[in-house]
C-alpha cells in the first residue's frame, strides 16, 4: 500500500469502507422494489392473484417478496463477484494499462488475493440472518461484512489448487479477548484455535500491545498458552506452530515450553526482512521525537486526560488514571492530527521509516511499521523448510476489528494477505466454527 493512499485514507474522518458501502447502496434498490412492507399488514393476502390464506398459514404476500428479494440480491453479488474476477485479472496483467470496470466504480479499491464467491457467500448468510425476509430494515453494512467474511472464507478453503489456508493470522484486543482483557482458560476461543494447530494451519498473534518481555505476552494469552502446552494430541511441531508478533512488528516471541512463561524472544537480527533491516534508528528515533510533539501538543490543545508514553518502538498517550475514558472523537482527532504532521514532516516525506498511528479503543499510539509488516513476518517465519519461500498472500487469513476508524491498524493486512473483518471475540468464535465447518467439507 502506497504512502499517498494511507494518508488518504487517514484524513477521512470516521470513514466507512467504501466497498462495502457500494454493494450496500446497490442492494438497497432491490429492498425498496420488492420489500412490500405493507404486506405485513395485509392478511388476508388482498392479491386476487394470490388468493387468500387461513389464520395461522404463511402470508403468500412477504413469501412471494422474500423470494424475490433474495433472488435480486443473489444476482447482484453475482455480477459484484464477476466484476473482482475482472479486478484480478487486470491486476495480474501488468502490460494492461487500463483501470477495471471496478477500480473506476470504486477508486479506493485495493488488491484481491483471491476470488470472492459472493453469490455463495450470500445465500450461507440469507439463511442465517435472514436478509431477504427483511421487509423493514435494508441490507445493512454489517450484513455486506459478514457476507464478505464468508465469501473469503469460501475461497480458502475451496479446492482451487493454491487455495489452502497455510497461515492464520489475529489481532488481540477485541479479536481474541475484550479490550483490554485477557484470554483466560474458559474463552470459547482457545479450542478453535486448538483446531487450526491441528489442522497444520500455522497461527501469528499480531497485536499492537507492544512488550519486549514475555511474562507480559503471557499475562495477556495465558489461557491459550497454558492450553496448548498441556495438549496431548498436538504434535511438538504443532506446538512450535503459533508465534507472537508485539508492537505490529517489532517483537517476535515463540512458543517454548520449556521457558517459564511458555514464551522466547526472538533476536531481531533473525526475522527482519531485507526492508526492515534498511530501517535507520537514528530516521526511527527522529520519527517518534515528532510523534511525540505532536501527542503533547493535541493533550494541551484537546485538553485530554492522557500523559504520554514513550517506548523503543513507539509512543503514545494513555488515560492519566484507569478509570478515564477519552472521548472517541478526541482520540480519532489525535490520530488524524499526529498522522498528518508526521507525514508532512521531514522524516515522514522521506518515507524510510513506514509508522502507523491508530486509536486504540481508550488510548493513542504511534508504531514503528504497521500490521502487513507484521503479517509479513509470519509468513517468513513459516516459510517453506525446503523451498525457503514465504507463505504466500492467497494462503493467509488475517482477522482483526480495526477497518473502520481512523489510523485502523489492521487494515493494512490488506496488502499482504487475505482479511476477514469481525466485531468482537463472540464474531470470531463464529468465523472459525464457519472456517472449521468448510475445511471439514473439503477433507470429506
Amino acid at each position: 500500500m502506497t504512502t499517498r493512499y494511507r494518508v488518504e485514507y487517514a484524513l477521512k474522518t470516521h470513514r466507512r469502507d467504501q466497498f462495502i458501502e457500494w454493494i450496500k447502496g446497490l442492494l438497497a434498490v432491490p429492498f425498496v422494489l420488492y420489500s412490500q412492507p405493507h404486506g405485513v399488514f395485509e392478511y388476508p393476502p388482498s392479491s386476487p392473484e394470490l388468493g387468500t390464506s387461513p389464520p395461522g398459514s404463511p402470508n403468500p404476500v412477504l413469501i412471494k417478496a422474500r423470494e424475490e428479494a433474495h433472488r435480486r440480491y443473489a444476482e447482484i453479488l453475482h455480477d459484484v463477484e464477476l466484476m473482482i474476477d475482472d479486478h484480478i485479472a487486470h491486476q495480474n496483467d501488468p502490460e494492461n494499462p487500463f483501470p477495471s470496470k471496478l477500480k473506476l466504480l470504486v477508486p479506493s479499491i485495493g488488491p484481491f488475493f483471491t476470488r470472492l464467491p459472493l453469490e455463495a457467500a450470500f445465500k450461507f448468510q440469507d439463511r442465517k440472518r435472514y436478509i431477504s425476509s427483511r421487509r423493514f430494515v435494508s441490507p445493512s453494512f454489517n450484513d455486506v461484512r459478514l457476507i464478505l467474511n464468508s465469501a473469503q472464507l469460501i475461497s480458502v478453503t475451496s479446492t482451487t489448487p493454491g487455495s489452502t489456508l497455510q497461515l492464520a493470522t489475529f489481532d488481540g484486543d477485541v479479536t481474541l479477548y475484550d479490550d483490554g482483557q485477557s484470554l483466560e482458560p474458559t474463552s470459547p476461543v482457545i479450542p478453535r484455535l486448538l483446531d487450526l494447530l491441528r489442522k497444520n494451519i500455522k497461527i501469528g498473534i499480531v497485536t499492537a500491545a507492544g512488550y519486549t518481555s514475555a511474562d507480559r505476552y503471557y499475562a495477556r494469552l495465558h489461557g491459550l498458552l497454558d492450553s496448548i502446552a498441556t495438549s496431548v494430541d498436538l504434535s511438538p511441531l504443532q506446538k512450535r506452530s503459533i508465534i507472537i508478533m508485539g508492537g505490529e512488528a517489532n517483537y517476535l516471541f515463540q512458543f517454548d515450553p520449556t521457558s517459564e512463561h511458555l514464551l522466547s524472544p526472538v533476536p531481531r537480527s533473525e526475522w527482519l526482512t531485507p526492508e526492515m533491516l534498511l530501517w535507520d534508528e537514528r530516521d526511527i528515533a527522529q520519527l517518534l521525537d515528532i510523534a511525540e510533539t505532536a501527542l503533547a501538543d493535541c493533550i494541551k490543545t484537546l485538553n485530554l486526560p492522557a500523559m504520554l508514553m514513550r517506548k523503543d518502538r513507539a509512543v503514545g498517550i494513555i488515560p492519566s488514571s484507569p478509570d478515564i475514558r477519552i472521548p472517541r472523537e478526541s482520540l480519532e482527532e489525535t490520530v488524524l492530527c499526529v498522522q498528518k504532521i508526521l507525514e508532512l514532516s521531514s522524516a515522514g516525506r522521506h518515507k524510510r521509516v513506514p509508522f502507523c498511528a491508530f486509536n486504540g479503543g481508550n488510548d493513542v499510539f504511534v508504531d514503528i511499521g504497521d500490521k502487513s509488516w507484521g503479517v509479513t513476518v509470519c509468513q517468513r517465519w513459516f516459510a517453506d523448510p525446503e523451498t525457503g519461500r514465504p507463505i504466500k498472500g492467497e494462503n493467509t487469513l488475517h482477522v482483526g476489528d480495526q477497518f473502520l476508524s481512523a489510523g485502523a491498524n489492521d487494515f493494512r493486512a490488506r496488502s499482504v494477505g487475505t482479511t476477514a473483518w469481525i466485531a468482537s471475540p463472540a464474531e470470531t468464535v463464529e468465523l472459525l466454527d464457519e472456517l472449521g465447518e468448510l475445511m471439514g467439507k473439503k477433507m470429506s
